[in-house]
């Protein structure tokens, strides 16, 4: 070009201030970028003027404002490569092209410069040395060198970078702020912010879903029980007195919290004070561990169950099955195929040992309830103190020695069957608790004041004469009535002929089995033998007898003669004229009861269980002679 560009005469680095603040204290942002490169132009009298953020990653420039010919260029970016502009960024300096620019630079786009000859640009640093962005004018005159144009260009930089870094710092606190919001919003648990008073003064959407959306200036103990309320209050004002940097704790146990709806539930939770301009702000954050504690629970009821089944697996002593065809039993079996269909309580009445339990195992079985538990309680050998506990669960701190929450029998059974083997031993109190659970289906765990429903079928069992009790005021009539919806009479062995000999062969098969021998059925005088002994102790004492029988048979032959003597042990077939045919009263039938035990336990000297003690001979089972000792009022000295 001939023209050249005259020198900046009268220019003055206090006019380029006055204009720069002039121009720029009342914008900030987009119209602050424009009022700069603007008033840029101006004093150093360029055809255009740009102020652009850098782009690394793509080594690209982003137009912030973009002065050119009086106009405005929008959305402009800019590749560095080969341009003046690289010089500028890459080597973080003032470059200055005073003439020939787009000779120099032909790789350059020349399209939003055409005529362009000269160029001044310096680049914008943050406090680490790294380019935000880079500031330039260019003209379409030669800009000869001028210290006066590169120290105004330097101020207007340095004003571009403040800004720059303004706009940055707040776009890193709007991000933190996203980021805080999304992460509280986003929050399952509900958080809560409350002033000195307690009052809600924000909530995230979980806390709203809880509370409601216009819990906003509502006192949050509202919220909460009233105990609750209290406590929260108490922890608010002591954490006022601990140093700054210890003013969170987590609040003991739980909150008993209201949803806006009414519903109640547990909440663990959190408190945490800070101070914003001197006034006073809490942080609550409280979790619904209803459902937790409800798995808790789950987990505790699945776990006992586990163990119960367990117990009553290895409880079965081989009554897996009834085996037997005789006419009595087929009557039993009848009678358990139609009410197994049914939900009606079931009475199972037999003398001891007859398989009453099987009984009730077989109904349970065969009904609706099948993929449920079966569970057994043993009435009469619970101790009184603890029945209650035992059918329907405790909560923790109930009574000394519950140190934490336990399901009772009746929950385990939900949806399934209880048996209630000798129901007759019930203490008079649990009675009337236990006619509740079957007239409305609810009880109360010991401790508790929350009600709780059950469904659960109910049979019992007992070898006494129930209305007989009811007769004599040891048993209710009431729930007599209610048990006794559909009786079923197990038939004593004695009573089902060649049952017995049915029966034996299944035990000593199933007893060598356990024992890996090869054991033989009874036959001739065995099978003679056990037709004619009347088995006081019914199954329970001929399963006995043959495991003993093959312990002590190691040919496999079995030998029944040193258990089945006339004797102590055996009772002969009695003649119709015998003085034992006679009729005897329950008072009398006792007498001759408690005789035979007392005299089993002088014989093995108090002792009740194991090997030749005193159940063994006398054919039952250590708890079932417990239960009859108890209710006869013997003690293990035989008096």
């Amino acid at each position: 070009m001939n023209d050249s560009r005259p020198p900046l005469h009268g220019l003055d680095e206090s006019v380029a201030l006055r204009s720069i603040v002039e121009g720029t204290a009342t914008h900030t942002g987009d119209r602050f970028f424009q009022t700069l490169v603007e008033s840029l132009a101006r004093v150093l009298g360029t055809h255009g003027a740009w102020v652009t953020e850098y782009l690394p990653d793509v080594r690209r420039l982003r137009a912030l404002a973009f002065w050119l010919g009086g106009e405005w260029i929008q959305d402009f970016e800019h590749a560095i490569d080969g341009t003046p502009c690289e010089d500028v960024v890459s080597g973080r300096r003032l470059v200055h092209i005073p003439d020939n620019v787009l000779a120099l630079y032909p790789n350059d786009e020349p399209g939003f410069a055409a005529g362009a000859v000269s160029y001044l640009g310096v680049p914008l640093l943050d406090v680490d040395g790294s380019v935000l962005g880079h500031l330039a004018v260019l003209d379409r005159r030669p800009m000869p060198a001028e210290p006066r144009a590169e120290a105004l260009i330097r101020i207007f930089a340095s004003r571009a970078t403040t800004e720059l870094q303004r706009l940055r710092a707040e776009a890193e606190v709007r991000e933190r702020e996203e980021k805080l919001a999304g992460l509280v919003d986003s929050a399952m648990d509900a958080i809560v912010e409350l002033d000195d008073a307690l009052r809600v003064t924000r909530m995230n959407p979980a806390a709203a879903k809880l509370f409601g959306p216009s819990a906003s200036g509502i006192d949050f103990r509202t919220f909460l029980s009233t105990e609750s309320g209290a406590r929260l209050a108490t922890l608010a004002a002591g954490l006022g007195a601990r140093a700054e940097d210890e003013r969170s704790l987590w609040i003991p146990g739980t909150l008993a919290a209201r949803q806006a709806g009414g519903g109640e539930f547990p909440a663990e939770a959190t408190l945490a004070r800070f101070d914003v301009h001197r006034r006073v702000f809490y942080t609550l954050i409280l979790r619904n561990v209803n459902e937790r504690l409800e798995a808790e629970r789950r987990i505790r009821s699945l776990t006992v169950e586990t163990e119960y089944l367990r117990e009553e697996l290895a409880a079965l002593g081989g009554f897996e099955s009834i085996i037997g065809g005789s006419v009595a039993l087929r009557g039993v079996l009848q009678a358990v195929k139609q009410v197994a269909a049914t939900d009606a309580t079931v009475l199972v009445l037999g003398e001891t040992g007859t398989g009453k339990e099987l009984v009730a195992r077989a109904i349970h079985a065969a009904s609706g309830r099948r993929a449920r538990p079966l569970v057994r309680v043993n009435c009469a050998a619970i101790p009184a103190a603890l029945v209650e506990s035992e059918f329907f669960g405790h909560e923790r701190g109930a009574f000394t020695g519950a140190t934490q929450r336990r399901e009772g029998r009746f929950a385990l059974a939900h949806g399934g069957t209880i048996f209630l083997d000798e129901v007759a031993e019930l203490p008079a109190d649990l009675q009337a608790k236990l006619l509740r659970v079957l007239q409305e289906g609810e009880f109360e765990p010991v401790g508790s004041s929350q009600t709780r429903k059950v469904d659960v079928r109910v049979i019992a069992a007992t070898n006494r004469d129930l209305a007989r009790e009811v007769s004599q005021g040891r048993f209710r009539q009431d729930l007599y009535y209610r048990l006794n919806v559909v009786p079923i009479e197990v038939p004593p062995l004695r009573e089902r002929g060649d049952d017995v000999v049915i029966l034996a062969s299944a035990f000593a098969d199933r007893v060598g089995k356990r024992m890996a021998r090869a054991v033989e059925p009874p036959s001739g005088d065995d099978v003679a033998r056990l037709r004619a002994y009347s088995w006081p102790g019914n199954v329970r004492e001929l399963q006995n007898v043959i495991e003993r029988a093959v312990i002590t048979s190691p040919d496999g032959r079995l030998d029944l003669s040193r258990f089945l003597q006339p004797g102590a042990n055996q009772a002969p077939p009695i003649a119709a004229d015998h003085p034992l045919r006679a009729i005897r009263t329950v008072r009398e039938l006792e007498e001759i009861e408690r005789s035979s035990i007392l005299a089993a336990l002088e014989a093995t000297g108090g002792r009740v269980a194991g090997t030749d003690g005193a159940a063994e001979r006398l054919g039952t089972k250590p708890s079932t002679l417990r239960s009859r000792m108890k209710a006869l009022g013997i003690d293990r000295r035989g008096r």
